[in-house]
């Protein structure tokens, strides 16, 4: 049999000119072929050699730096390089904001080819560290291994892991001792568990045999102080079970609802999960500009809980409201941002594909007396019709917040259908909301778009436009 050529190639002084998707650097090889580089900082000036080729571009790893970037910080975290989780801790903050708004506003004038009347500078966020409100660890008896660990000749016994997914191994968890994204009481949680579970011998799951009894770990902290903890099992072992919660409650008394799942399914997600409270709460409670929002294990909730206020307070004040408009809060969630704007607004209808938001909604909007609101469930490009508005009335401004995968051709129709005055587009990804803009392009301009950074130390960046009928 025929070897099979090596098609790797090493280009030498390639200049890191620019960051692109998902963060990584941007060359140009010496045969006019983009370079696409793992863990530069643009400034840098490497030699790299190339996993992948394509038509017009290389993939491709630094293998040394020749000279590092004015860019450049020192990580702070002890797992940066290894962890895939935050990115660009090698990079200053304040050229983290030039590139992530350099990514939106190029994305709205390339893909969507659409012109933007006033564009405000990124807002970034005041704390660049433990700005997370929710996080999920996974628990594996197949720890990922340093090449130190690897090259020694220790016979390692403790192959137990509470952490992060190594990026690209779905099998492989890296142990995590810090994690900068979440603050107290997190790290000791994970940490103190972890131990707890290893000198107990309850066993750390398996993803490629489907054995063991722990699988994930998720926390969930508000700006109340208030913090959940739920711990998902593989199976029902009652002794075991309890002994760990049981301790969970003796270490963390402060804890405001312990919750627990049996999920014997192939994955680990728990939204069809029956959840059971152990102790406390089923909910916590989230808290802004004196709204309460009652966030339970199943509910979605903007992790970066200061950030979420100064991004719905832009979409608020990009609606411009007056007190007459009727509202439309499209991919309303859990009705945050209806509510968020319900006083300033007539009336407001919040519509969602999920049910169990829904009734998360009507009951925040309960707690908070709020009685100008209206939430209904369905899928959005089969409830927001002509019969739907008929009904409900027809928006003066229309808000919506979709999923990364922007708002589906028929939704948008629709809107342009409908035609309100004004429409304010929430959007975690530039990409698909530029092509949704250019869709929208024939009937609607764009009056102001502002970029909030959401999540310090990665590339990922939120957008809010405002459009505007033409005349």
């Amino acid at each position: 049999m025929a070897r099979r050529k090596n098609s790797k190639k090493t280009f030498e002084n390639v200049e890191v000119l620019d960051a692109g998707s998902k963060g990584k650097g941007i060359g140009r090889a010496d045969d006019g072929r983009v370079l696409i580089i793992d863990q530069v900082v643009p400034g840098d000036i490497v030699d790299v050699t190339t996993y992948k080729k394509r038509k017009s571009y290389y993939q491709a790893k630094p293998h040394q730096f020749v000279k590092l970037s004015s860019k450049r910080t020192e990580p702070v975290c002890q797992h940066f390089g290894v962890c895939g989780g935050c990115k660009w801790q090698n990079m200053a903050y304040e050229h983290q904001l030039f590139y992530k708004e350099k990514e939106v506003l190029e994305n709205i004038k390339r893909i969507g080819k659409v012109e933007i009347a006033k564009t405000h500078p990124i807002l970034g966020s005041e704390k660049i560290y433990f700005y997370r409100n929710k996080m999920e660890f996974s628990f594996s008896n197949s720890r990922w291994l340093t090449e130190k660990e690897i090259s020694s000749e220790v016979d390692i016994t403790d192959k137990n892991a509470l952490g992060f997914h190594i990026p690209g191994m779905w099998d492989k968890i890296l142990n995590l001792e810090k994690c900068h994204l979440q603050g107290d009481p997190s790290n000791a949680i994970r940490n103190k568990v972890r131990d707890f579970a290893t000198e107990h011998d309850l066993e750390f799951f398996n993803p490629r045999d489907k054995t063991g009894l722990l699988r994930t770990l998720m926390i969930r902290t508000s700006s109340t102080g208030e913090f959940m903890i739920l711990i998902q099992f593989f199976k029902e072992q009652k002794e075991k079970r309890k002994l760990l919660l049981d301790y969970i409650i003796k270490e963390f008394p402060e804890v405001n609802s312990l919750l627990y799942v049996i999920n014997e399914k192939g994955n680990d997600t728990i939204y069809d999960q029956e959840i059971f409270t152990y102790y406390g709460e089923d909910h916590i409670f989230e808290e802004m500009e004196g709204l309460k929002f009652k966030i339970n294990a199943k509910s979605f909730y903007q992790t970066n809980s200061e950030q979420a206020y100064e991004l719905y307070k832009i979409a608020r004040s990009f609606a411009s409201l007056t007190g007459e408009e009727l509202v439309y809060d499209l991919y309303t969630g859990t009705g945050t941002i209806a509510q968020f704007v319900a006083k300033k607004a007539k009336h407001v209808v919040g519509i969602e594909a999920i049910p169990e938001a829904i009734e998360d909604a009507k009951s925040n909007a309960k707690l908070n007396g709020i009685e100008n609101t209206s939430f209904f469930a369905g899928d959005m490009k089969k409830l927001f019709t002509s019969e739907f508005i008929a009904e409900h009335g027809h928006p003066d401004v229309i808000i919506t917040d979709p999923p990364r995968e922007g708002m589906h051709k028929d939704v948008v129709q629709q809107i342009l259908n409908v035609k309100p005055k004004r429409i304010v587009y929430v959007s975690c990804n530039s990409a698909t909301q530029a092509r949704d803009l250019e869709l929208m392009d024939e009937f609607y301009k764009v009056d102001e778009s502002q970029a909030v950074d959401m999540f310090p130390q990665t590339h990922h960046v939120e957008n809010v436009v405002c459009l505007s009928l033409r005349a």
